[in-house]
This record gives structure tokens, sequence and C-alpha cells, in this order.
């Protein structure tokens, strides 16, 4: 805990089992002569055992790897995903459910992970000891935000591998590949080893061991992404870009979208429709057929000029637009952040998407809290006047993102106007 603390992390974590000690004063009372223990604070205890087991990743896999995530394998990879890892801001404050990371290409497939936790803190049952009120959940403990992030990670693996069988990819201090003219080392891929499993709880389990690979500052958003792609496999993946010679780091600043589709629909695809969209003419024309199945968390796409220059293709889907759970990834004017209602149901029922909060939350520390009232669209219907919004054009980024899916709705915040 104590390398933790100084890499400036001050975050603790527990993988094998979790063991606490509570460091207490005794005091003595007069009247009955009894001990009485007052806890002060307690410590997790940590061990990190050594990575183990697995298939050493061969030169044909490391090659094939690096080519679909770069673009390349004789090349450098962005050293964004070399050092970004999954980091907690403090727990037991605001902001404790809050994944913190610097503006990088990591970006998307964090907010993925954050919507996951988010997902889990609200709406997934813990028994007796679910603590009733929402704004306490969003207040995690130390223990608890390592719960939710090896739940969050294992869902989402076990998710792309259709819930039958996964793979998860972790380095060894051991070398596997050395140098050559088609591949160059980059201090992570050539040491990884892979893991199969078929059984959720042995996932669950295996990944809880390994978390401290996760949340240092090290390649823990690359080892995410990588198990991804595996679990895909990688020929499924080049298909799902749809781009001769097509890759999943790009040049866009906080990510591309098919990384964040792979890691929440299963599919590493830049469309975001559902159903059948034919491209072309009558002789050369494409089918994608996407998005068919209902998902837990939607996303939410806004960018500069999207009205008038995105295809209907990259513009979400009606199954994207409204998933089981009101959570949302989204992508405003190139800035990933997750937008959530506390309210299982409110995507359920009609009087309560008439007026709602809405979270703002994006790993660069942005946080607000917006009221969203969508009686202005009814108002229109019954030929009514209303004080709903009134100029589209002034609104901010984040509110015409918010159009999208609820079109005419009145957003109104207080204090600073909303960041993307």
């Amino acid at each position: 805990s104590g390398d933790a603390e100084e890499s400036g992390l001050k975050l603790f974590t527990s993988y094998d089992e979790t063991d606490i000690v509570s460091e207490a004063t005794y005091a003595q009372t007069i009247s009955e002569k009894k001990r009485v223990i007052y806890p002060r604070k307690s410590r997790i205890m940590t061990t990190r055992n050594p990575v183990t087991g697995g298939t050493p990743i061969t030169e044909e896999q490391a090659v094939e790897l690096r080519k679909v995530v770069f673009g390349c394998s004789v090349s450098a990879p962005k050293g964004e995903w070399l050092r970004t890892g999954l980091v907690f801001r403090e727990p037991d404050q605001e902001l404790g459910y809050g994944l913190k990371a610097p503006r990088n290409g990591t970006r998307g497939l964090l907010s993925v992970i954050q919507a996951h936790i988010v997902k889990h803190l609200l709406f997934e049952k813990r028994g007796k000891d679910q603590h009733p009120r929402p704004d306490m959940m969003l207040k995690p403990t130390r223990t608890r935000q390592l719960e939710v992030l090896w739940v969050a990670i294992a869902d989402i693996v076990w998710k792309i591998g259709e819930k039958s069988k996964c793979y998860v990819v972790l380095p060894q201090e051991k070398v596997h590949l050395p140098q050559s003219h088609k591949f160059l080392q980059d201090g992570i891929t050539e040491r990884l080893n892979i893991f199969e499993f078929t059984d959720f709880e042995d996932l669950q389990i295996f990944i809880k061991r390994y978390i401290y690979l996760q949340i240092t500052s090290g390649p823990g958003s690359l080892l995410i992404l990588y198990s991804a792609v595996f679990t895909r496999g990688i020929p499924r993946v080049k298909a799902d870009l749809d781009i001769e010679k097509g890759q999943l780091v790009t040049s866009v600043e906080e990510g591309s979208h098919c990384i964040v589709t792979l890691m929440l629909t299963g599919r590493a695809t830049p469309y975001l429709h559902n159903g059948v969209v034919y491209v072309g003419d009558e002789d050369h024309y494409n089918i994608q057929n996407i998005h068919l199945l209902k998902i837990d968390m939607g996303f939410l796409v806004w960018d500069e000029g999207a009205e008038a220059k995105v295809e209907e293709s990259r513009q979400p889907g009606s199954r994207l637009k409204t998933p089981s759970l009101p959570v949302w990834v989204t992508s405003c004017a190139g800035h990933y952040g997750v937008l959530f209602n506390t309210n299982r149901e409110l995507l359920r029922n009609y009087h309560a998407e008439r007026r709602f909060d809405l979270h703002y939350y994006s790993c660069g520390g942005s946080h607000n809290l917006l009221s969203i009232d969508t009686r202005y669209e009814e108002s229109l219907a019954g030929g009514k006047e209303s004080s709903g919004r009134e100029d589209h054009t002034s609104a901010t980024p984040l509110e015409k993102l918010i159009h999208t899916k609820w079109q005419d709705a009145h957003v109104h915040w207080t204090g600073q106007a909303p960041v993307a």
C-alpha cells in the first residue's frame, strides 16, 4: 500500500481476498469496568501475486494484434495506452464513483467502464448491505470501488464473448517474443499470456485476483482493450471495422467510436444505427445489419455540423438511444462522458420521463446535474405556448446532445454551464 501512495494513486486493492485490519483504542468504563473497542480506521492489506499460467502469445498473434489495434506492428504504439490505468477519485466523497484520467485516446474505453461502474453501483442488488439512497451509493468505499471495477471489467469481456467464452490477457515477467523485422517490442505485448474462460464466476475471480494490474499508472486500459480484441477475435474485429486495413486506435483525440461500440455492444463497428441499411446502388451495395438487440446502456452522439454532415448510419439508432437502464456513454463534440439517472424505471414510465434529472460525468472531472423537462413537446403537440427551449442555436453542446434523445426538451442547470 505504501508503493501505491507514493505513486500518487492513493488507492489500495484486494484481489485474492480482502483483509481488513482495524486499529482500535481501548477505553475502560468506570461503571462497568469493561473494555470497549472504538474503531478508528481501516486499512486494506495488499498482496500482489505474480501472474502465472496461461498461454504465451505467439509472434503471429502479436503482429496481428498490434496491426488491428494500432495499425502497425513495427512502430511504437501510442504511449498513452502504456501508461493509463483505471484510477478512482477519493472514496467516501462526492464523485467517489468516478474514474479519473488525462485527456487522451483512452477516454472512450474508460467512459464505457465508467458507465458499467455507475450501473453496478446504482442498479445491481447487494443484499442487506444495499444503501437505499442513490447519493450514498455514489460515494463508495475503497473496497466497494474495487469491487465494482472488477465486476465491470468481467461484464464487458463476458458480453463481448457472447456469454459463452472469453479471453483475458495479462503480462508476465518473461519476454516471449524477440524484436524482429516483423515486430517491435513495446514492453507489454511481447510479455502477454492469454487466459481462456468459459465460466463467468471463474472469470470474475481471476480479474479480481489481478485487479492491481489495472489500477496502476501502467497499461491497464491497453490490457482491457487487448482482452476485448482477443475475445471478439481479430478476424471479426477486422470485419467489424469495415475498412481495409482499419484499426481501432486512430487519430481521434479521445478515441474512435469503434472502441466504444466494441466495449458497449460487442462489435467494433463505426455504424450506430439499428436494423438494416443498404449502402450503394442496385448493382453494388453493402448491407449493414447491426445493433438489433436491446442493450443495458446506451450511446448518444453529437458533433459540430452533425445534423447536416454525418451519415444516417453514423447516428445512434433507437436501440442505443433507449437502453434498458438510464445510463448512456456520450460523445459530445469529440469529448466522452457518461449521462445517467438514478431511477431504474425512468425509460419504462412515461410520467417519470416528463421531468427528471440527469447527472453528467467525464473522466476529466467535469460533473453537472441537469434538469430535463420534456413537457415542451406535449405543449407543442397541443398547440399551447410553453416556456421550453426557445433558441437551439444558443444551446450548449451538451444540451444539443441531450436533444438527440429528447428533441424539444428544456434543459436547465445551476451554476457554470455544462462542460463536454
